[in-house]
């Protein structure tokens, strides 16, 4: 039996973002950073699937590959889920500023 390492997938791609930048650059590193986020979660989720019907189909897959890659999936969505929520606070915290 062969044990395949765990992959961080969705941290490969995020990157620290400077504080010197300007507003337009800052908002377009943000927005990229989202969408690589969302990128590798559908990664992950596309990898899950296949997992999950070579599975159902009897072919030769590991129980616990499966598993891991459902688990890494799960792990993923959240941090994608956070990443939005606290996007959608900053944005409230935003409009409710006195110009």
């Amino acid at each position: 039996m062969e044990l395949n390492p765990i992959q961080t997938t969705t941290l490969q791609g995020l990157q620290a973002t400077k504080t010197t930048a300007k507003p337009q650059n800052a908002m377009q590193q943000v927005s990229q950073t989202f969408q690589e986020a969302l990128d590798a979660l559908s990664q992950s989720q596309q990898n899950s699937d296949e997992l999950m019907q070579k599975l159902a189909m009897g072919e030769d897959v590991e129980l616990h590959q499966v598993m891991i890659a459902a688990e890494q999936t799960d792990v993923n969505f959240r941090v994608a889920i956070a990443i939005r929520d606290k996007l959608v606070e900053a944005y409230r915290e935003i409009m409710r500023m006195a110009v």
